[in-house]
């Protein structure tokens, strides 16, 4: 009995996490990236609590394979597998504090090795202490994209999904790029799906430690929103599908510690929920 009510417990915590348990807007569309029973990664799309598999690249038409799974019998992944992770700092005007607005959107770089998928731990490192939370909406690419004009950008968005870009603050002012500070492994909680047709220029983002509100901010409030971002990314760095941008987080931070829960919301998307254990 109190087996099977801890199991329901969890099973529900998923289904919140990735807003099933709230209508869908008619034309949105949540896919999902999982994992059935030690099986290959797989795409679907996600419905109630139903996932209809699809076959074939997300990014490339993928078809219906006419099978579907519970979501509470599978092992949701990353939503994807980026070659790149990029990320804007500073994209908030009550992230910035005393600094003036840059003039272009700054920009630095996570690896693919950070991310990881909803419900998996935050590994902190031993020698790390000052680890910081930052709530963001992610950008996911959809396609080949290069010198890209502003007009023209959101076409090559594929849908957005949730970050976490993981910070040692510590790290940040004493290393030579922020290469541990923002890329070491698990610093980049990703997903739990990515939504197509929303208006992601204006959604509600919010981030919660141990349940207290932390970070509460609309998108539209982003001081270069996405199509500028991904117009002047597009300059410098060939973008392909499945590439994430993570946009920026709003307001300030604090430091969280092993043991402690962050969960970042956005509005429409669902709950990225993540747990911090101590490193060995």
């Amino acid at each position: 009995m109190a087996r099977a009510l801890r199991f329901g417990v969890v099973v529900g915590l998923v289904l919140a996490a990735v807003g099933v348990l709230s209508a869908q807007p008619a034309g949105v569309t949540k896919y999902v990236r999982y994992q059935s029973a030690g099986g290959p990664a797989t795409f679907g799309i996600l419905e109630g609590d139903t996932i209809r598999e699809l076959k074939g690249d997300l990014f490339a038409s993928p078809a219906p394979t006419g099978r579907s799974v519970k979501l509470a019998d599978v092992k949701l992944l990353p939503p994807c597998a980026p070659g790149k992770v990029i990320a804007v700092g500073l994209n908030y005007k009550t992230h910035l504090g005393e600094r003036p607005a840059a003039e272009y959107p700054g920009l630095f770089a996570k690896y693919p090795s950070s991310i990881i998928a909803h419900g998996e731990s935050i590994v902190i490192p031993p020698d790390a202490k000052n680890v910081h939370y930052e709530g963001e909406m992610v950008v996911v690419i959809g396609k080949h994209a290069k010198n890209v004009s502003v007009s023209a950008a959101k076409s090559y968005v594929f849908g957005v999904t949730i970050g976490n870009d993981v910070s040692e603050r510590d790290w940040q002012k004493q290393d030579l790029q922020w290469f541990r500070a923002k890329a070491t492994d698990t610093f980049g909680p990703m997903g739990p799906v990515i939504v197509t047709g929303l208006n992601y220029d204006d959604l509600l983002l919010q981030t919660r430690l141990n349940g207290e509100v932390v970070q509460s901010q609309r998108t539209k409030d982003l001081i270069f929103d996405v199509a500028t971002v991904v117009s002047y990314l597009s300059r410098y760095v060939t973008l392909e599908a499945g590439d994430v941008i993570f946009t920026g987080t709003p307001g300030t931070t604090r430091p969280f510690k092993a043991g402690d829960t962050i969960e970042v919301e956005i509005e429409g998307i669902g709950v990225l929920r993540n747990k911090a254990v101590l490193g060995k």
